[in-house]
């Protein structure tokens, strides 16, 4: 991967007036609000009728981030407490999808508590757990089992299902926990939820992966003579971080979807996707300040302000992560300004750690002490995975373009 040039200069005119105003190196998360809404309002206009559009709150939890999606979005996934409760103080009314492979009778509790539209049910005794709580309360909760498929998409970046995992209840097992919904008085089953992948960059494959849900459903629809209302196909969709102008297709998507779902949805399904990665991430950034430059045997480091306490998702998924160089003028020494030009330069975090690495020998045409580097798709699984505790730096400042 080579370093990138700027292509949104009202990010790199925000980061300079911020870097004018502080007399402190630049650390900072720069999220474009209108960039982010007119994304999220594309997205679920184009989506066919049958189509409901959730965002995936983990990906990005910001307050700000949620209530920019909110007037967008038909609601929010969330698999916790506090993502409910933020959720809540953006909107009291909005819908919420609960999932999560270890919930506590606390969460369960709260969840049939405060009208949630559905629970994803992981497992068996989940199942059993969930409707002796509800049975306290006298609720009929609405729930959709999540399926752990034999099958899925091969190119995903991280699988979920078809492989032994934590996640949902084995295929095999569907036809045992319906039958328990049969018998149960305290929850009622609406469908299934079928999220098997993360960060899927094939939008062919994605159409197949929906076609196989649909298909799925209307099986189980036949097999045990039960009218079903909802299919869930979670996520997944992803972003291209090594090529970050290239997207994933989604008008071709649509193209396809549209005719899957004729063929194969029954007109009274609603077809949910629950979106975190692919309506956030492009529209965030995170900008961080060099503070030092070195050759250590022959290698060159950029040693920055911040790290991956900061922005994790590259160590944890051992990528480059996409930059490019906002250069700064202004340099107060009294002596000469180190810099690395035309040469391959790794660009590391302020931890005392040899993991926090974030970008490894990409080339640069110029970077010096004191210019700023400018981390793209860093709206999804940024600070919010970031292990910030860390040496108990100081947090970086946020910034919000409307």
């Amino acid at each position: 991967m080579a370093m990138r040039t700027i292509k949104n200069p009202m990010i790199q005119e925000a980061i300079i007036d911020w870097k004018e105003k502080k007399n402190k190196p630049v650390c900072a998360y720069l999220y474009d609000l209108k960039g982010l809404q007119e994304h999220v309002k594309n997205l679920s206009e184009s989506l066919p009728h049958q189509c409901r559009l959730f965002y995936a709150v983990k990906a990005n939890a910001d307050i700000k981030i949620l209530k920019a999606l909110q007037p967008y979005v038909t609601g929010f996934e969330i698999a916790s407490i506090g993502e409910l409760n933020k959720v809540r103080s953006v909107s009291s009314t909005v819908p919420m999808i609960f999932g999560g492979p270890g919930k506590t009778d606390e969460e369960l509790r709260v969840a049939i508590t405060n009208d949630i539209s559905f629970i994803h049910v992981e497992s068996v005794f989940e199942l059993q757990r969930l409707n002796w709580i509800a049975e306290q309360y006298k609720m009929v909760v609405p729930i959709l089992l999540r399926v752990n498929l034999q099958t899925t998409v091969p190119e995903a970046r991280l699988k979920m299902a078809g492989l032994p995992t934590q996640f949902g209840i084995d295929e095999t097992q569907i036809p045992l926990a319906i039958q328990m919904t049969k018998e149960m008085k305290h929850v009622k089953l609406h469908g299934f939820h079928f999220h098997a992948m993360s960060n899927n960059l094939d939008e062919k494959q994605h159409v197949l992966f929906v076609k196989h849900c649909l298909e799925q459903t209307d099986k189980w629809e036949k097999e045990f003579a039960q009218c079903f209302s909802v299919v869930n196909v979670g996520g997944g969709v992803g972003i291209h971080y090594d090529h970050p102008d290239k997207r994933f297709d989604w008008e071709s998507f649509n193209n396809q979807l549209q005719l899957i779902l004729k063929q194969h949805a029954h007109p009274l399904w609603t077809v949910v996707f629950e979106l975190g990665r692919y309506i956030t991430a492009h529209h965030g950034y995170y900008a961080t300040e060099i503070l030092d430059i070195k050759k250590n045997y022959g290698k060159n480091f950029a040693v920055l302000r911040g790290g991956t306490h900061h922005l994790r998702l590259p160590a944890a998924w051992k990528m480059n992560h996409p930059f490019s160089i906002i250069p700064i003028e202004q340099w107060d020494y009294p002596f000469a300004r180190f810099g690395i030009t035309q040469d391959a330069v790794t660009i590391v975090g302020e931890l005392c750690t040899p993991n926090d690495v974030l970008a490894r020998d990409v080339f640069c045409p110029n970077v010096r002490v004191g210019d700023i580097v400018l981390f793209e798709c860093a709206g999804a699984y940024g600070w919010d995975i970031s292990h910030s505790q860390f040496l108990s730096h100081p947090y970086p400042e946020f910034i919000y373009l409307e």
